[in-house]
């Protein structure tokens, strides 16, 4: 993992972590890095001093925390904004890339999974019954908050 100080083009500042380099560049060439704090997908690396490691009982790791985390995690007044725009990101890549089938996502994520339907990303509604019946039947199904978007 490779955590990278990243800027917006508001000026805003954060850090983010990826597997590698390649996979930050992908990430931003594809549009799916966004400010958390206004939402831009104009993110670029800012600036950042290295990481030192400490020598003694702490067996050589780094001992390393940014000063806008650390003072983020005090505060903690604009972690919900922050999280309301990840889900309004993740919202609209999932509506861009997926099928809305509505009521009808359990019966239909059976109908790929067992072969009867091709196979593509969908999403919709389902209640607590459904859920249960699509993990007895093998189906893998991920719920995520269903926020309001960021244009409403």
């Amino acid at each position: 993992m490779i955590c990278y100080r990243l800027q917006c083009e508001n000026g805003h500042a954060f850090e983010g972590w990826y597997r590698d380099s390649a996979t930050f560049v992908q990430l931003q060439q594809n549009g799916f890095l966004s400010c958390p704090e206004c939402g831009t997908s104009d993110v670029r690396q800012a600036l950042m001093a290295p990481a030192i490691a400490k020598g003694g009982k702490s067996g050589g790791a780094a001992e390393h925390e940014s000063a806008p985390t650390a003072a983020r995690a005090a505060g903690g007044a604009s972690i919900p904004d922050k999280v309301l725009v990840t889900f309004q990101k993740m919202r609209q890549v999932v509506e861009q890339n997926c099928e809305n089938m509505g009521d009808r996502f359990a019966e239909e994520a059976v109908r790929i999974h067992h072969g009867e339907a091709p196979e593509r990303g969908i999403y919709g509604n389902a209640t607590e019954r459904d859920h249960e019946m699509l993990r007895e039947e093998g189906v893998d199904v991920v719920a995520i908050p269903w926020v309001r978007r960021s244009d409403s």
